[in-house]
């Protein structure tokens, strides 16, 4: 469909619960020119009491017959050759002990989904601490574990390349230089004369690791030579995929299950080491095999978010406008895989100016492999951007609200393509009214309540918007229920509640006579967790879907020879058909006819516009208090303004957008996964030395969604939310920090110390 076309295409949006349907047109505008937006649709989380009450099955607690538990031995040194592995004879319960010396086959992986480069164990090199060299199986898990202690390991060791700012003065290429630049201007830094007022510092962020609720965990099972695995992920094709390469086997013989996720972030997407080595080992024992990683395991078997700095320098008119944007961007990568955060590619994008400079590099060091994080690129670059941006407020003498709203483009700086629906100013003066910002003391230092230095800080966020193809399946049966399938992932972010509100729209029944089945690999290919894409990619096909299912439901009660309706005019609606003065519920009516389900595969095709760019954006707007005597950075009021399209669920869109923003005050405040420089060895690889935040550390927040329809994505007009919140946030507590302290802190975490000036 041409992008006018899906511009002036309406939605439908009905009460889930069933009743009235709205219709809402996006040509018809109010006199802002923006479209009326209906107050979103809210809903309770259609597994919520399953997870309450604990019937939600997790890939851990699955127990089949026969079971066996797996434990994975890991490297004590980050680099070397394993010399010899001594283990113990006659260990209780053990089955088998892996390793180099003793490989499950496993063959190299066509592509690295950014996991290692290389199976495990097939090789006695050891590239970091932590890594995945045997795997222990035994009858119970205990047991597993007992005898993985017993082992013991030689190895020739070399010294590690365990230092980022020692890596720092020679760092490798990696995505190419981009300078855009105005006639005229033969460099970035001659631009960056020309303006009246320039700031250049230097900002840096250090490795963070997931910490999701779910530990990383596969259950393999054998039948001939078809396996079955439940594994935590965010893609069931992504484990399908990488598991028929380095088994061995067709992707027709692999079914992978996995329904509900405890979390992902990004490092459960694709396929990790204790999966296949679990696979290979069921294969070999001819039994089933489960492994669940430690705590420790999952800070370097499946990633972390890299190291960052970034040295940024802004040059400005007097006003405010910006005429040069400068940003070399330096990330960390492991020598395990190729994943690196460009994480200044942010400047590109967000603010107008006439010329922009971005470079990228990377620091190869011996440490688990980075990999995706919440936001990769958008949350570090976001750092350092916007803490920029208001360092050259203050140099400008202008309100950091003020100098965003000046330069605030309707363009992609970088294709020049206009945006499909940008309302960033409306975010800006919404947020700004509804915290409070006029109040703000601009001078630093000045608000003082008590013991406590008060401080305001604002920034902005913004992440890509994605829509990818998908293939969705909606079948109704004949006990007047539905279901609605897919192999999407729900990583607790509501997306199988957004698969029943949008069937319920279309089909006109009560949410809760539809069933949402994701994770599975045997139904139709629906998007990954991922990219903030899964609503705006998945969400459109499940609307096609249901369309298509009632209009099989029409054709068949207009020409089954035992249909009451036949020889009529059939209508379907709010679940009933009727026609010929007949009324009847679709599933008496399958009923009658003796059929037990119709159904419908719809697949919806990816954006694949040339004339438009496709972001969310928002603002976050925030208090911070400073301990005056023990320098305790306590955040204690938010708000956050969303301009993200549709909002399907505002209830769980609320949460993903507040879940990201808790997510940022722990980069701000606490998160710093500390690398030994002697050892490369995460030394805090546990939630008892790993800080994150808890209750007390989480403010009240005022979340607020303008629902605006980007029509011009998708008729269902839905942009991603899932890694928004976590944009901007640092900057804006460091921004705060400032306001309240008058100390800018460049370096995350903010920790006391920095701030014991």
């Amino acid at each position: 469909m041409a992008d006018n076309d899906e511009a002036a295409a309406p939605y439908r949006r009905a009460n889930p619960e069933g009743g009235g349907e709205v219709t809402h047109d996006p040509r018809a505008t109010n006199p802002t020119g923006n479209p009326p937006s209906p107050r979103p649709a809210t809903m309770n989380r259609e597994d919520g009491p399953l997870k309450v009450t604990g019937r939600a099955r997790y890939a851990a607690d699955h127990t089949p017959a026969r079971l066996a538990h797996g434990y994975l031995l890991t490297s004590t040194v980050a680099k070397g050759t394993i010399l010899a592995m001594d283990v113990p004879a006659e260990a209780p319960g053990v089955l088998a002990v892996y390793s180099p010396f003793n490989p499950l086959k496993l063959h190299p992986y066509a592509r690295e989904e950014n996991a290692e480069l290389t199976p495990p164990i097939q090789s006695p090199e050891i590239r970091y601490h932590g890594q995945a060299i045997g795997l222990v199986v035994a009858e119970t898990f205990e047991q597993a574990r007992d005898a993985a202690a017993r082992v013991r390991v030689r190895y020739d060791t070399q010294p590690p390349r365990a230092s980022f700012p020692g890596g720092l003065p020679a760092p490798i290429g990696g995505t190419p230089v981009t300078d855009i630049l105005e006639p005229g201007i033969g460099s970035i830094d001659e631009a960056l004369t020309a303006g009246a007022v320039t700031v250049t510092a230097t900002y840096t962020t250090p490795a963070e690791t997931h910490a999701a609720l779910e530990p990383h965990a596969t259950l393999a099972s054998w039948t001939g030579d078809h396996l079955t695995v439940h594994t935590a992920s965010q893609g069931v094709r992504l484990v399908v995929d990488r598991l028929s390469e380095t088994l061995g086997i067709e992707a027709d013989k692999i079914h992978v299950i996995n329904p509900y996720v405890g979390g992902g972030f990004g490092n459960k997407w694709g396929m990790w080491a204790h999966t296949p080595l679990t696979a290979a080992a069921a294969r070999a024992l001819g039994r089933p095999v489960k492994t669940v990683l430690t705590r420790e395991q999952t800070c370097t078997v499946v990633g972390h978010r890299p190291f960052t700095r970034q040295t940024v320098s802004l040059g400005a008119a007097a006003d405010g406008t910006l005429v040069a944007v400068k940003n070399d961007g330096v990330s960390s990568k492991s020598a395990s895989n190729g994943f690196h955060e460009p994480a200044a590619n942010l400047s590109l994008i967000l603010y107008g100016s006439r010329n922009l400079h971005v470079s990228r590099s990377a620091v190869t060091l011996d440490v688990p492999c980075g990999t995706i994080m919440r936001a990769p690129q958008e949350s570090n670059g976001s750092f350092a951007l916007e803490s920029a941006m208001d360092e050259l407020a203050a140099e400008l003498g202008i309100d950091p609200l003020d100098l965003r709203l000046k330069n605030n483009t309707p363009i992609r700086q970088d294709n020049r393509r206009p945006w499909s629906g940008k309302h960033l100013d409306e975010c800006y003066r919404l947020g700004a009214a509804l915290f409070g910002w006029p109040e703000r003391d601009p001078v630093p230092g000045r608000r003082v309540e008590g013991d406590w230095l008060v401080g305001y800080g604002m920034a902005t966020a913004t992440h890509g918007a994605s829509r990818g193809q998908a293939a969705i399946k909606v079948r109704l049966l004949s006990d007047g229920t539905a279901t609605v399938s897919g192999t999407a992932a729900d990583l607790g972010t509501g997306q199988s509640t957004v698969f029943v509100m949008l069937a319920a729209d279309v089909l006109g029944i009560p949410a809760h006579r539809i069933t949402p089945s994701l994770g599975d690999s045997s139904a139709p290919p629906a998007a990954n967790a991922g990219g903030s894409g899964s609503t705006s990619t998945n969400g459109p096909a499940v609307l096609l879907a249901a369309e298509d299912a009632t209009r099989t439901l029409l054709n068949l009660a207009a020409s089954h020879p035992r249909s009451p309706f036949a020889g009529h005019r059939v209508t379907y609606a709010r679940g009933t058909l009727r026609g010929g003065g007949i009324a009847m519920p679709f599933g008496a009516f399958l009923t009658d006819i003796e059929t037990p389900a119709v159904e419908a595969l719809a697949t919806s095709p990816r954006n694949s516009s040339t004339t438009h760019a496709f972001r969310s954006f928002g603002a976050h707007f925030c208090e911070v208090r400073v301990h005056r005597w023990t320098a305790e950075p306590r955040v204690t009021r938010w708000v956050c303004t969303v301009d993200a399209g549709r909002i399907v669920n505002e209830k769980t869109a609320r949460s993903q957008i507040a879940g990201g923003i808790v997510m940022g005050i722990g980069q701000a405040l606490l998160e710093n996964l500390h690398l030994d420089p002697s050892t490369a060895r995460f030394t805090n690889a546990t939630l008892a030395d790993y800080l994150i935040p808890a209750g007390p550390d989480v403010p009240p927040m005022d979340i607020h969604f303008l629902n605006h329809p980007d029509t011009l994505l998708s008729d269902l007009g839905a942009r991603g939310i899932g890694e928004l919140g976590i944009v901007g946030t640092a900057a804006a507590i460091a921004n705060a920090v400032h306001n309240a302290t008058g100390i800018r802190v460049r370096d995350l975490p903010i920790t006391p110390d920095k701030l014991l000036d």
